[in-house]
């Protein structure tokens, strides 16, 4: 309740009056509340200020899916990193499907047609869920999906995060598919501390990333979706057409960034910052010159 508290305010914060001057020299970006989206956000900010005369305004960790739909729709922000399925499943409320290229063809022509939004190119990699076990469990109890792991999940404690225990392509759905059930309600969690809950024993199963940094680092196993829950969710940005409009100049710097990211890279950047404890800025400075987009 005090998440939602808080995530209501931001909406209202957001859609306040803005006193601000006129935005034709820069560009406002905005990402949602953890790391991954964070970087992208960054990523976006620093090619802009990279290859263009415009001001990068960053305007991070707004919430979730809903509040950086919410700002950009009351032009707060001009740019956010969002995610093929989610913005499929969660914000157009459409069934979900196994297919990329059909869910990002729908996702663009809806976001355009029903609320003025452009999508750019995808960044190049897929961040779908993943439901996170302990390594040592996996191995112990010879599990790798999901079915099989619905075995022993009633021994089990679970912890996601608030926006997974609500959204269409969330737990219900994921409960139902594999008749889930635990040996408690699961816990709802900051997103940023399911990883050492499950690390510290305290939740046997989380909610989290494919592309969480964490995994690798800290032993983690995630469970294959052998039934197919999940649709793609390709990383992609999404902008303000009127932005675009403004400023076409901005369509060249997306068309660099087209499948410069894989699934690996990203991985490896998320674990700089969350498990290197890397300054964030740096890390994406020297992502982008190793890709030759920036200079030194």
């Amino acid at each position: 309740m005090k998440s939602l508290c808080i995530s209501v305010l931001a909406v209202v914060a957001l859609l306040l009056p803005s006193c601000s001057p006129s935005r034709s020299d820069r560009i406002v970006v905005g990402s949602k509340n953890f790391t991954e989206s964070f970087l992208l956000g960054e990523i976006v900010a620093k090619m802009i200020e990279a290859h263009t005369n415009l001001k990068a305004d960053r305007r991070f960790y707004l919430a979730g899916t809903y509040i950086c739909q919410q700002a950009i729709l009351a032009g707060r922000i001009d740019v956010y990193p969002e995610y093929t399925g989610t913005a499929l499943t969660a914000i157009l409320k459409q069934a979900a499907s196994s297919d990329k290229q059909e869910v990002y063809q729908r996702v663009k022509n809806e976001y355009e047609h029903r609320f003025g939004l452009a999508l750019g190119p995808a960044f190049g990699f897929n961040d779908t869920f993943g439901m996170e076990i302990r390594g040592e469990d996996a191995r112990r109890l010879n599990l790798k999906t999901l079915s099989q792991a619905a075995t022993v999940a009633p021994q089990w404690r679970a912890g996601f995060g608030y926006e997974f225990m609500e959204r269409p392509d969330g737990y219900r759905g994921l409960a139902a598919t594999y008749g889930l059930h635990f040996a408690e309600p699961p816990r709802i969690m900051d997103l940023g501390l399911l990883a050492r809950a499950l690390k510290d024993r305290q939740i046997d199963l989380a909610g989290g990333n494919t592309t969480d940094g964490l995994i690798p680092a800290l032993g983690f196993f995630v469970l294959e979706d052998d039934r197919h829950y999940f649709p793609p969710y390709e990383a992609v940005p999404v902008i303000r057409r009127q932005t675009l409009q403004q400023h076409p100049e901005l369509a060249q710097i997306f068309a660099q960034l087209a499948k410069t990211i894989s699934d690996e890279e990203m991985q490896s950047l998320n674990y700089a910052v969350d498990g290197r404890h890397r300054d964030a800025k740096e890390v994406i400075h020297e992502f982008l010159r190793s890709k030759k987009l920036v200079g030194e």
